[in-house]
């Protein structure tokens, strides 16, 4: 009876205290970043202030930046159709080097699959240089052939997932030449992102000029796969440039990060995250790691 009275007492006075509000629950996420200055080089140090993370929009807290060190699986996949006949030579050449900068200290893994007829490994995965040189030297022109850049995206997703890959990375080498796929464009963007695998494109030769349906899922695939993945893709009319891209593509991801930021915990997720620079003179991209491998690299 005397407690009763005592809170009566005390709200009376205005000086009953009420429980504060349960807050709302919250998870974290990730995403693997680049960061590039203005000369198109790797940013060496990078904080949340420097980032913008949303979801549908929504601004998230970034809780920490930190460098990725997950060693990466990447497929090369490589247009060897006739369409590639005259810029074989070079592929060759700029993909010994760049099997060599990726690998050069890391544990990085490699692999090489040629795109003409069918998807065909030519290299399985591996961090050994001479081992990715060997499939490297397998690719030859097959005459009268198409391009199966699409099915072969399809295909490498498959075998991230079989294999549980940790951090896959596509690095696609193709011409504009016929492409025999019959996907569309948006079937091959969605396994990319559930596996959390960024495309990075490197066009080779001029800008063709397709109008069947196939042509046009594949040059929306060259256009919306690097944005919708945190990939990138470049265009080059010689193929004499493609070791200075695939040189600059090697520094990039050699030097990306970790973003782990929070967001309400909810059973319905985000459409669309994105990842934009707050300073001046950024360049960033992201890839979305998916949940179940995101609770492992924070």
């Amino acid at each position: 009876m005397r407690a009763r009275s005592l809170a009566v007492a005390l709200a009376s006075a205005g000086l009953l205290i009420h429980a504060p509000a349960p807050r709302a629950q919250t998870t974290q996420r990730s995403m693997y970043v680049s960061a590039l200055d203005q000369s198109g080089a790797p940013v060496a140090a990078l904080s949340p202030a420097d980032l913008v993370i949303r979801e549908d929009n929504q601004p998230r807290e970034i809780l920490r930046v930190a460098p990725a060190d997950e060693p990466m699986q990447i497929a090369v996949l490589v247009d060897n159709s006739e369409a590639a006949r005259d810029y074989i030579a070079d592929i060759r050449k700029a993909l010994e080097v760049f099997a060599t900068d990726m690998t050069n200290g890391t544990k990085h893994q490699l692999s090489i699959i040629a795109l003409a007829e069918r998807p065909t490994i030519l290299s399985d995965a591996s961090a050994d240089p001479a081992a990715i040189k060997k499939g490297v030297f397998r690719i030859f022109e097959q005459p009268q052939s198409g391009n199966y850049l699409l099915e072969g995206i399809i295909e490498v997703c498959r075998g991230f997932t079989r294999r549980e890959t940790r951090r896959p990375v596509i690095v696609a080498l193709t011409t504009e030449g016929p492409e025999y796929s019959s996907r569309r464009w948006e079937d091959v963007v969605r396994p990319m992102q559930a596996v959390g695998a960024a495309l990075h494109v490197i066009v080779l030769g001029p800008p063709a000029s397709g109008i069947d349906e196939d042509s046009r899922n594949r040059s929306a695939l060259l256009d919306e796969g690097p944005r919708a993945t945190g990939g990138r893709r470049e265009s080059l009319l010689a193929s004499t440039a493609l070791p200075r891209a695939l040189g600059q593509l090697a520094s990039e991801l050699r030097h990306q990060y970790v973003v782990t930021y929070a967001r309400p915990d909810r059973l319905i997720p985000p459409e669309k995250v994105t990842v934009a620079a707050a300073r001046a003179g950024l360049t960033v991209r992201g890839t979305l790691i998916p949940e179940d491998k995101s609770q492992s690299v924070r």
